[in-house]
């Protein structure tokens, strides 16, 4: 009796998920919106959850955070461009540093534009599989196929104002070519590290550091303060000290928020910048799911070992005014010709990375292009930027001392960079060299 009991009720509870089942696949086919794999893996763990539980697709935009604040040139520059010339495809860059806001100043511009858009689909670029399933997921809510190839035929024969925002386009190994719509209408807004992506836009715009307004305004909502008088002085200080990246202002918040230390936290940022930027807070207000430090550390990771050695001698110079200029002159450094020069002693490192820099066809030429090959890796992910008009780079100063961190032996780097600088101005006649020195080097940072 107690067998046939056991055995009914295992009958009837797969009767139950089946049912379920069958139920889903009902829903499903009369709302493909439906995300098919979330809803299987559920009924799998908890076969008696409702159906309204379920998960929208993941091609669907969140709203924007609800302290957003500022960047209000950069969204009406994005009107102005996506209501011209209504018809065309219009294709729109927002790029940056990791931690700038580019997202949320997509996620607001598209809440503030959505009734102009008949179709509004987010695709996570992060990896060419994540893109290829959003894609699929935009064919099956259309009920047009199956593959990520239905959706993008679908998107070229539909003539409307649909609008596609390709979010977090950061790896610059994936050809986004591939997966944009080849066709003359539509629009289509790209956030990214990589400047280089301007290939594929009409327009775009660099998101970097807020205005103080705003970023008092957003450490203040973001850490529970009042905006009083006095709060927002000392807010001030604070958010000059985070450079106004938005990342660093809102991780500020959520620590105030926590310890009640608006008036202190100042001081102990100058003490603690590297714990407090690389802490994740458990209460915030940001869906970022990484922290200031992280979200560089994982673009410092995709870099070549020369391209990161470079950046991290970077990071003893002066954060503005680094030339190559510096790297192709020590290349011609000859110890034996500059008496005066580094020690022999202390140049075995530096010449040794400054060699890959030579023409590999062994004529002691300084290869340029090979030098632009590693600089163009830092500016992928925006963790340095280049003025052409000056001829040098510029490194973010929050950027520029994390870099230090990722070092096991500072003092090494340190001395590469005095040897290689010493190189550099061996074969500078004394009458110029305060005119050089002017030009060609940015200051050393002991």
């Amino acid at each position: 009796m107690m067998l046939s009991s056991t055995a009914d009720k295992i009958s009837a509870h797969r009767m139950k998920i089946q049912e379920l089942r069958l139920n889903f696949l009902l829903v499903a086919a009369i709302d493909t919106n439906m995300k098919v794999d979330k809803v299987l893996s559920t009924t799998r763990a908890a076969p008696d959850l409702p159906l309204t539980h379920v998960t929208q697709s993941s091609t669907k935009c969140p709203p924007p955070s609800r302290i957003f604040r500022g960047r209000q040139t950069i969204l009406d520059q994005m009107h102005q461009f996506f209501e011209q010339d209504l018809g065309k495809q219009h294709v729109f860059l927002l790029h940056g540093l990791g931690g700038a806001g580019k997202t949320q100043t997509a996620l607001k511009f598209i809440q503030e534009s959505s009734s102009r858009f008949s179709d509004i689909f987010l695709i996570d670029t992060s990896t060419v599989e994540i893109i290829e399933t959003r894609l699929k997921d935009i064919a099956a809510t259309k009920n047009v196929g199956s593959t990520a190839d239905d959706a993008l035929q679908w998107l070229s024969s539909q003539p409307s104002e649909w609008m596609l925002l390709f979010d977090n386009a950061d790896d610059p190994k994936i050809n986004l070519h591939n997966f944009l719509p080849h066709c003359n209408h539509g629009n289509i807004l790209i956030t990214s590290r990589n400047p280089g992506l301007r290939v594929y836009a009409d327009s775009h715009c660099l998101v970097s550091d807020m205005e103080e307004p705003d970023a008092v305004e957003l450490l203040l909502t973001s850490a529970g303060e009042d905006a009083t008088t006095g709060n927002r002085v000392i807010a001030a200080d604070i958010v000059k000290a985070l450079w106004y990246l938005p990342l660093a202002i809102i991780q500020a918040g959520a620590f105030i928020s926590k310890s009640g230390t608006l008036g202190t936290y100042l001081d102990l940022f100058r003490k603690n910048k590297a714990r407090l930027l690389r802490e994740q807070p458990a209460q915030s207000h940001a869906d970022y799911a990484w922290t200031v430090y992280t979200t560089w550390q994982m673009s410092f990771d995709q870099l070549s070992k020369q391209a990161q050695t470079l950046l991290q001698l970077w990071s003893f110079l002066h954060h503005e005014g680094i030339s190559e200029e510096i790297f192709s002159h020590a290349s011609s450094y000859k110890p034996y010709c500059y008496p005066s020069g580094p020690p022999e002693e202390e140049l075995c490192e530096p010449i040794k990375f400054i060699s890959q820099f030579i023409d590999p066809a062994g004529t002691d030429v300084w290869d340029s292009l090979h030098f632009i090959e590693a600089t163009t890796e830092m500016k992928s992910y925006s963790l340095v930027n280049f003025d052409p008009d000056k001829k040098s780079f510029y490194v973010h100063p929050l950027v520029h001392s994390w870099t230090q961190t990722t070092i096991t032996d500072p003092q090494s780097y340190h001395d590469s960079m005095i040897a290689i600088l010493g190189m550099a101005i061996a074969d500078i006649p004394q009458q110029d060299m305060q005119l050089a020195s002017l030009k060609l080097l940015p200051m050393l940072i002991l």
